[in-house]
């Protein structure tokens, strides 16, 4: 998962500031949206949709992960 600059440095101070790693933070925050999203698929639909830049975020991954340059998740 790649997190813009804003994104990456608000999850850097929480985990500082709670004493944890980052990658174990954002799969605890991670873990809780996803319990708390409807799982009905027009909402989630329209839960993405929200996003600003999505799709544009999902293409450059995407060709990132092409390029091979990802870390996997257990690696965070």
């Amino acid at each position: 998962m790649t997190l813009d600059e804003e994104y990456a440095a608000k999850l850097s101070a929480l985990a500082a500031r709670t004493h944890l790693q980052e990658g174990t933070l954002a799969r605890s925050l991670l873990s809780s949206a996803l319990d708390q999203a409807d799982p009905e698929p027009v909402h989630i639909a329209a839960l993405l949709d929200g996003i600003p830049g999505l799709h544009e975020r999902v293409e450059l991954a995407r060709e990132q992960a092409r390029r091979g340059d990802v870390i996997p998740l257990d690696e965070l």
